[in-house]
């Protein structure tokens, strides 16, 4: 069941742990307590950290995962059949959840039995968890995030370049990832709207030469595009070029 997880959930929870392990001397007169581990900031502290990370969960999972792409995909998908409010907003958001869930899955996974059983099981502390964890996940970054992208943020962030592409802090690269995403799903929006556009401009045309000026062409286009969908299995073909473009 854990396995199935957003590795969303499992970094936000290594960060908190890593977060409790703080240092003696704090400088914002946090209280301490000893432990096997060494000084660690007390249970009510690690609740207050533990429930903010939980907090930006939401805005994590839009953010860093394949969510971003599915879901401006398939709003654009809605925009250019012309059905206003169908799907839904939920069935959008849902049905782009799930399909992240399944893309992300072997990243999970990953994070999972290299940083969260031994974290469990005492072999490893949270400072060590949250570097096992944040190396697949760095790579599912660096697979999808553009070069030019990386290098404007590292060079916003005052940041030397790297030498290899491991070395590239998350702090440049999950930016990096939200903006080469954006830019692929409005190229991916832009192409679905080519057909449904056509389309439009032919029934324009034809009620315009009609003498059909009462009638907005759209109310007329919408019948043939919706068919055109459903014929191509439109459903099928979207879905299934969205997972494929992550593999």
């Amino acid at each position: 069941m854990k396995k199935n997880l957003c590795p969303a959930l499992y970094i936000a929870t290594l960060a908190a742990r890593s977060a409790f392990a703080a240092p003696p001397d704090s400088p914002f007169g946090i209280t301490l307590v000893q432990n096997k581990s060494g000084p660690a900031l007390t249970a009510p502290l690690q609740m207050v950290l533990l429930l903010t990370l939980l907090t930006l969960l939401p805005a994590i999972l839009m953010s860093v995962t394949p969510f971003l792409r599915i879901v401006i995909v398939l709003h654009f998908l809605r925009q250019a059949l012309g059905t206003q409010t169908a799907p839904s907003n939920q069935v959008q958001v849902g049905l782009a959840l799930f399909l992240s869930i399944l893309i992300m899955q072997p990243v999970a996974v990953d994070v999972y039995q290299h940083a969260w059983e031994p974290l469990e099981q005492g072999k490893i502390n949270a400072a060590q968890a949250w570097e096992q964890a944040s190396g697949p996940i760095r790579t599912f970054f660096l697979k999808y995030a553009r070069e030019k992208d990386i290098h404007l943020f590292i060079e916003l962030s005052h940041s030397s370049m790297p030498a290899r592409p491991s070395d590239v802090p998350l702090t440049a690269l999950a930016p990096a990832y939200v903006l080469s995403e954006l830019k692929t799903a409005f190229q991916i929006g832009a192409v679905l709207f080519l057909p449904f556009l056509v389309i439009d401009l032919v029934v324009a045309s034809v009620a315009l030469s009609a003498g059909m000026m009462q009638l907005p062409p759209v109310m007329i286009s919408a019948p043939f595009k919706i068919l055109l969908f459903v014929l191509v299995d439109g459903w099928n073909l979207v879905v299934g070029s969205l997972v494929h473009s992550f593999h």
